[in-house]
Order: C-alpha cells, then structure tokens, then sequence
C-alpha cells in the first residue's frame, strides 16, 4: 500500500480521490487550508496551503505520491502553476507526483486541436483552463528523473453534476472521451477511480490522459 497525500482533498475531486484511497487501504493524507467538519473516516487532515510550499514539503515527508487536486480559480487563479512547480522542484525525487486539470487541455480528436480553442468553450473558464495547460507544460519540460501523471476529467465533470461511482471509465490518451451522443461526462468518485488505478498500476508514467464514460 502506498501513503498518499492529497493536496486540496477536502474539495471535489481531492474528496472523492480521498474516499477512495482510503477504501482501498491506502494510507491518506488530505491536506487542505482547513480542516472540515466532515471527514472520510481513516484519512489523516491537516492544514496546509501550495502557497507555502516550504511548509508544505516539511508536511510531506514520508509519502510516496502527491496528487494535486486544486483548481486555479478564485485566489488561486496565477498562482497555482507556479507554486506546482516549486513543490515539483523541492519535493524527493522518488515521489510520483499527480495532478488533476481541466478539459480544456484535451483533444478533440487524434493530433487535432485542444478544446480550449474552440469557439464552443465558455470563455469564463478560458483563464483556469490555460494556467492547468501551464502546469502540464511545466511538467513535461522538467526533469526526466521525476515521474508524474496528469488527468484531465471529462467536460461534464463538477460538483454541480456529481453521479454516482460505477468503477468503470475509458481512457481516451489525449483525446476528450465522449460517448455516442457527443456528450462528455465523469462522475467525481470514477474520476477517483481511474486516478486509484493509476497510482496502483501505472500505465502513465510522465504522461497526460483523459477519462471519461
């Protein structure tokens, strides 16, 4: 079993992730700028923030992988890629590093463009989707000694449409899965599920993939 901290794990996608490492025996560690009332039973809470990532590595110590589950909205917004990277740069080189973006960096078909670029994006979210391309940037370029992964959910993913755990998705690569209605959608607990299977059974080392129904 592996000892997992996850960054912004009282949040959607860092909840759902939480729940089901635990679930899954893992030893879990949600790190969150407070710690809620409601808790998954068996994880361990504790205060941090990627805005303080000397603190934030010190929290750190001991873990074998990190997923970050923040998105750069509100305050984040700007400050998230950088601080990604600093974490990245000061955390031990044997800890696989996770990061969980956006849709907007996917395909929307083989070696064609991003969903980003296209009119049909709202182009409110245009300014968090690019900063979580920048990240994936950041990631790809840096060292080939650390390994890392990064998801980007399908387009239909959020609290405001949450569903319900199947355990079962597609990997789409780079490209954005959809089903045959054109439609794209993940729940947050399969989300949760295809990041598990990727920390158990890694099948992307240093690369991006989409998930999807």
């Amino acid at each position: 079993m592996a000892r997992i901290a996850v960054i912004g794990g009282t949040g959607y996608a860092g909840s759902n992730i939480v729940a089901e490492a635990v679930s899954r025996g893992h030893t879990v560690v949600s790190v969150a700028r407070s710690v809620p009332a409601e808790r998954v039973e068996g994880a361990t809470y504790i205060e941090g923030t990627i805005l303080d990532v000397p603190s934030l590595v010190a929290e750190l110590e001991g873990v074998d992988v990190v997923v970050s589950a923040i998105a750069p909205r509100g305050d984040m917004l700007g400050q998230l890629r950088p601080n990604i990277a600093e974490l990245v740069a000061e955390l031990p080189t044997n800890v696989r590093v996770g990061v969980i973006g956006g849709a907007g960096g996917s395909l929307i078909a083989p070696d064609g463009e991003r969903l980003v670029d296209q009119d049909s994006f709202t182009p409110e979210y245009k300014p968090e989707s690019l900063e979580a391309i920048g990240v994936l940037d950041d990631l790809e370029g840096g060292s080939a000694a650390r390994d890392w992964f990064y998801v980007h959910p399908a387009g239909g993913f959020g609290v405001w449409n949450p569903g319900e755990r199947t355990g079962s998705y597609r990997d789409g690569g780079d490209v954005l899965v959809t089903d045959a209605a054109g439609d794209s959608y993940i729940s947050g607990a399969d989300l949760a599920v295809a990041v598990l299977d990727e920390i158990e059974q890694p099948k992307h080392s240093r690369e991006r993939f989409t998930v999807g129904y």
